[in-house]
């Protein structure tokens, strides 16, 4: 591994493949350094998924296929299907929240098994092919959710979101963000309340740093004060993204997501959700089947380098919760909008083939 360098270029990229490496935007140095790191070892890859220096379910997802792509340019021709088992097994060992990494794995495991039989260079060839079209799959479901998204969002709304759902925790539009971003190039006029999101601060440092860089007007608030600003009226509706999403409609996102939904419900505020068909999971029947991430005690005892609680005291570290679906007003995918009773537009959904998915997120 070694740095890029930093960018210049407005396009926000968080997941690139490059000269033969897969290229990250370190999303632990943002706001204050705009740092791209190359890999050229698949295991690099993976380490970089779970130390967050790529985050969000869409991008664990294209960055673990190219990852697995990047990891089968160097296996020995003779041992190529063990090769790959022993790389796949590394990335699902990753994050085990995030349904996408998951289902990413399976579309690179179906691609490898249509092309046994073929040379190792086309093998590696079709691996790597298949990986982009992941890479651009996911932007253009994206910006075509987006665009569903902004028809639910009124003109001059205030939006509040939770964690960052932009184009850092996607290939490179957004799923929150998305909507928000088709909504301002609809001419809408939005702005945007962002949680700091602890203990690791993706809206503070990422979603802030999204919006101030595409122009849209932000005001960052603690997690606590939510509440307080649905109870004075300001906040129009709740976009939020999504690392999973069962059968029946439960969502699991970054933790503080159930606070949020239960505070929208309170008060009356629309609570929606926006993601990709790649995060529904049809086999958790509900949200109690999802598997939560438990991370490190130190994201919550300091902030950097700094101590900020006693130490030697018990700290508890869920990355996500989940919310129930009765909380959620819609979900906002490539295909449309999505609405209850969800155990029937999920599957129904879910059922599509493909190919009709994939023509459909490139309308």
């Amino acid at each position: 591994m070694n740095k890029l360098g930093t960018s210049g270029d407005p396009m926000i990229q968080p997941v690139q493949w490059r000269s033969g490496a897969v290229v990250l935007l370190d999303q632990r140095l943002l706001p204050t350094q705009e740092v791209y790191r190359v890999y050229r070892q698949y295991r690099e890859v993976a380490r970089a998924i779970k130390d967050m220096v790529v985050r969000g379910a869409p991008a664990i997802g294209v960055t673990a296929a190219m990852g697995i792509a990047l990891g089968m340019r160097n296996a020995p021709a003779e041992q190529m299907g063990r090769a790959f088992e022993r790389i796949c097994r590394t990335f699902a060992g990753t994050r085990p929240t995030a349904i996408n990494l998951f289902w990413a794995i399976e579309r690179m495991r179906e691609a490898f098994t249509r092309a046994r039989g073929r040379s190792p260079e086309v093998i590696r060839e079709i691996l790597r092919q298949e990986a982009m079209a992941i890479h651009h799959e996911d932007i253009a479901a994206n910006r075509t959710l987006g665009r569903y998204g902004a028809e639910l969002i009124k003109a001059r709304a205030t939006i509040l979101t939770h964690c960052n759902a932009g184009a850092l925790a996607t290939a490179g539009y957004g799923t929150a963000l998305g909507v928000v971003r088709a909504a301002q190039e609809a001419g809408k006029h939005v702005s945007v309340f962002a949680t700091e999101t602890r203990p690791f601060l993706q809206g503070a440092r990422l979603t802030a740093w999204e919006l101030k860089k595409e122009r849209i007007p932000v005001t960052l608030i603690t997690d606590g004060m939510v509440g307080h600003f649905m109870k004075r009226g300001i906040i129009s509706c709740v976009v939020v993204g999504a690392d999973r999403i069962s059968a029946n409609g439960d969502v699991a996102n970054k933790i503080g997501t159930y606070t949020v939904a239960v505070l929208a419900a309170q008060h009356r505020v629309p609570f929606y959700v926006a993601a990709p068909t790649s995060t529904i999971d049809l086999s958790c029947k509900t949200g109690d089947a999802i598997p939560i991430e438990e991370r490190a005690a130190r994201e919550v005892t300091h902030i950097g380098d700094r101590q900020l609680a006693p130490s030697g005291i018990k700290v508890a570290n869920p990355a996500f919760d989940v919310t129930p679906h009765q909380f959620v007003k819609a979900v906002i995918t490539e295909r449309g909008v999505l609405r209850a009773p969800y155990t029937r537009s999920l599957a129904r959904l879910r059922a599509e083939p493909r190919e009709v998915r994939r023509r459909a997120s490139r309308s």
